[in-house]
């Protein structure tokens, strides 16, 4: 059971199920109950880029995000191929954060379909409980849109809480059903616990949360260095309540791969030029500018590079961009093999008003 200070706290964590196809479905009413997959053109089997997201009809049928997507196309000959429409979906997510900051004391937005609001002002969980079906309310009336809501005395327990019951969600875990709530869930559940520590993780014979509870601190540190010390405070319930809330996207960026492998030098910048323009429409969307350019190739027998620069100052121009990647490019153009992908993101990003 959770003692002292983090009672007092109640932290809800909303995010928007299936976004980008749901916003898909939103403009075409027709999508609706079809399987929808956001990202490249398919090419009846043929295509070569990635799933971006898909709709749970889609999902139900085995596609997945970053799959590839003629493989996509294999499970799902007869779905609804859309590409990426970001400037679309960054209008929105715009909205629904608007909306969301009318009901929170704070609120941190972690990716353009996510958040966190602290709702520790309305002091009980049952409150809390009726502010999240309202605020599910609002969303669904003002952009058509579902989301999944989890409820918890900290980020820990509320983003685990979400993710328990999708799409359209709704769950609230007390303080004293914090840990009961995570035993017998999967130890990826926990924050920072990706493949590999999974993997480390599984190799001592922590499968579920509860595994991890059987080692002592010290242990787990011996296992996973001092990461294994939030492993095994993570696995009593304890988590961050802090909130940041100017939230900045830490990067934005792109990558499309070629029809057919190439060393044409005009065509892979005019590939870059393309991906270069939707990254400029996004960051003017929301306001951002960037001090970090990255470029990314990969070649014919899947070896993939990258390289950076750094801008003297910050920039929102497009040409800034296109003069970098120009550069870089260059430089992976002089390899002899083909290229297949091509990649630009910005990083270091801020707000044009700071």
């Amino acid at each position: 059971m959770l003692q002292g200070e983090l009672q007092h706290k109640i932290i809800l964590h909303l995010d928007l199920n299936a976004f980008f196809a749901a916003v898909e479905e939103r403009e075409r009413p027709e999508f609706k109950g079809k399987p929808v997959i956001v990202g490249a053109d398919p090419k009846k089997g043929a295509g070569r880029g990635v799933v971006a997201t898909c709709n749970y009809e889609a999902r139900k049928l085995g596609v997945k995000s970053a799959m590839p997507i003629s493989r996509a196309y294999s499970l799902c000959p007869n779905g609804i191929y859309v590409p990426v429409n970001y400037r679309l979906y960054t209008e929105t997510s715009l909205r629904v954060m608007d909306i969301l900051r009318a009901y929170a004391d704070a609120i941190e937005q972690v990716s353009i379909d996510e958040a966190y609001l602290d709702v520790s002002r309305v002091r009980t969980y049952e409150a809390a409980r009726e502010l999240a079906v309202k605020i599910k309310a609002e969303v669904l009336k003002q952009e058509k849109l579902t989301c999944s809501v989890g409820i918890g005395p900290n980020k820990l327990i509320a983003k685990v809480a979400s993710d328990f019951q999708k799409p359209d969600g709704l769950t609230v875990v007390p303080p004293e059903k914090a840990e009961e709530f995570l035993a017998p869930q999967d130890i990826g559940v926990l924050r920072g616990v990706g493949p590999k520590t999974k993997e480390l993780l599984n190799k001592i014979g922590v499968k579920t949360v509860q595994d991890a509870k059987k080692f002592s601190e010290q242990q787990l540190a011996q296992a996973l260095g001092e990461f294994g010390r939030s492993i095994f405070w993570q696995a009593r319930g304890y988590g961050s309540t802090t909130f940041v809330e100017n939230w900045t996207a830490k990067s934005v960026g792109r990558q499309r791969t070629f029809e057919h492998d190439t060393k044409d030098k005009e065509q892979v910048l005019a590939l870059a030029d393309s991906i270069i323009i939707s990254i400029a429409n996004q960051l003017k969307a929301e306001g951002l500018r960037y001090k970090t350019v990255t470029v990314k190739v990969r070649y014919e027998d899947f070896d993939t590079k990258t390289k950076q620069r750094n801008l003297i100052d910050y920039s929102d121009a497009p040409d800034a961009m296109r003069n970098v990647a120009k550069d870089l490019l260059g430089v992976f153009l002089k390899d002899p093999r083909k290229i297949r992908l091509v990649g630009v993101s910005v990083h270091d990003l801020k707000g044009v008003e700071q």
